[in-house]
């Protein structure tokens, strides 16, 4: 199972971007996906969630400017951002819990990172 992210990129303060992250592999199905960040010399943080049936969950610092969204069809989860800060900078990473065989239980996977900079 492989997470390909993407749509990261450079964007002035106020602007918009969509980030995309598909699942592919061999895959019987997708349950929760997340969205985190790394800012620069900092930590790991948790961003936003989106259950299999489209429940969702943001971080008080994202709440109102981002939102999360999933194909199902597709296996592929986005984060439309909008009203970019500065202190958005960083590399976004997506997850997924992805089930691959029945008789298993479902393992998280990671994308490999898409970087968002936001200059002021």
């Amino acid at each position: 199972v492989q997470l390909q992210a993407s749509g990261g990129g450079l964007v002035q303060a106020g602007g918009s971007l969509r980030l995309s992250c598909a699942a592919s592999g061999s895959i019987l199905s997708v349950r929760d996906m997340a969205w985190y960040r790394q800012p620069p010399g900092k930590q790991r943080e948790l961003v936003s969630t989106i259950t299999g049936g489209g429940s969702t969950n943001y971080a008080d610092s994202v709440k109102g400017r981002f939102t999360i969204s999933r194909d199902n069809a597709k296996n592929t989860v986005y984060l439309q951002m909008n009203s970019l800060k500065p202190e958005d900078t960083a590399v976004y990473y997506c997850n997924a819990e992805v089930r691959v065989t029945l008789w298993r239980s479902p393992q998280t996977y990671w994308g490999q990172g898409t970087l968002v900079t936001v200059s002021s």
